[in-house]
């Protein structure tokens, strides 16, 4: 399963500490106008090295398309890009070859495959999310040039460990576990603005579930709500319902706790959900555990590596939320002649 998306899907390659990660996207229509500038730009946005609060790992995650543009416009072929990697400290895991990490997937891949690439930690590692980037920014860009009214989609932190407060105080709590070798989890909430109203099918392609499906398919994530989420579980139904109006001749909701929508549909008010992601699994301290004999060994890591996710996984959020909308929109030209 290393395709994601129905109509606009992105399947992708590649490790770690591979000599490359990559992808096709296909199901893109011909004539998009695909601005590499914006596209580098969002994976900057996701790339580490860039501050205290990120992995120091330095890679230019410069993107090459070899496929599917042409004179600058999509061409309804498949679009194949890469990123090479350069800065892999592959020597930092020797000590890992044989050892189960704690809250790794490295037993499971084993178990399943009966081998792993424990070089930061082979294709289930986080380096893979740059290639979702890529196609996040297509749909951006195909989004943005279908619709007079730009649908913007906006991620942010909330929330880091037990801290709701400014962003200052958010990146000191960072700080603060990667003084004490520790890693540190949080939310990331993403409002998506001027939606259409008819996204997503009926009962098993609503959209909601799509955009679940897509989130937590990101690395470390542990949760997904969508409008009242687990909140409106405690209301009741007279506190939970969106009531119509209509405003200036169109159909609008006079509250929004349906979170932009309803019967798995978009019903053309902002969509809103939250995602939760875990504390890193990879701390730069002490910890017990076995290893591929079943022998109880202490394991302490060597290497770069992020103390939270959430910085780098704000552009990630964004490119899963606008895969699933363009798709969606394809999706949707079926619905009637």
């Amino acid at each position: 399963m290393n395709t994601f998306g129905n109509i606009f899907r992105l399947t992708e390659f590649g490790e770690s500490h591979g000599r490359a990660i990559g992808g096709v996207i296909d199901g893109c229509p011909a004539g998009i106008l695909i601005d590499e500038t914006f596209v580098q730009s969002e994976l900057d946005r996701r790339k580490p090295g860039q501050s205290a609060l990120t992995s120091p790992r330095k890679e230019s995650d410069i993107v090459e398309f070899l496929s599917g543009v042409f004179e600058g416009k999509t061409t309804g072929t498949p679009i194949g890009f890469i990123i090479r990697n350069s800065d892999q400290h592959s020597s930092d895991y020797e000590n890992v070859k044989n050892v189960f990490r704690p809250s790794h997937a490295d037993y499971t891949y084993t178990a399943k495959y009966g081998l792993r690439d424990y070089r930061g930690g082979g294709r289930s590692s986080a380096r893979e999310t740059a290639c979702r980037v890529v196609a996040g920014a297509v749909a951006k860009l195909a989004l943005n040039q279908k619709f007079e009214d730009s649908i913007s989609i906006d991620a942010k932190i909330i929330q880091i460990g037990k801290v709701i407060g400014t962003e200052a105080e958010m990146n000191a709590e960072i700080l603060k576990a990667k003084q004490d070798c520790d890693t540190v989890g949080g939310i990331i909430s993403c409002t998506i603005k001027n939606v259409p109203f008819g996204l997503g099918e009926p009962v098993f392609g609503k959209l909601q579930a799509l955009l679940a499906s897509a989130m937590m398919s990101i690395n470390a994530a542990k949760g997904f709500e969508y409008g009242t989420g687990f909140e409106g579980a405690s209301m009741r139904g007279s506190e939970q319902n969106d009531e119509f109006i209509c405003q200036n001749g169109q159909v609008k909701t006079k509250t929004n706790r349906s979170g932009g929508i309803q019967g798995g549909i978009s019903n053309g008010q902002d969509i809103y959900f939250r995602v939760a992601f875990k504390p890193v699994a990879t701390l730069m301290k002490a910890q017990n555990t076995i290893d591929a004999d079943c022998n109880s060994v202490v394991l302490t890591m060597k290497g770069r590596h992020d103390a939270c996710v959430l910085p780098r996984a704000i552009p990630v959020v964004e490119s899963m939320a606008a895969i699933v909308l363009f798709d969606a929109y394809l999706m949707s030209r079926s619905s009637r002649i």
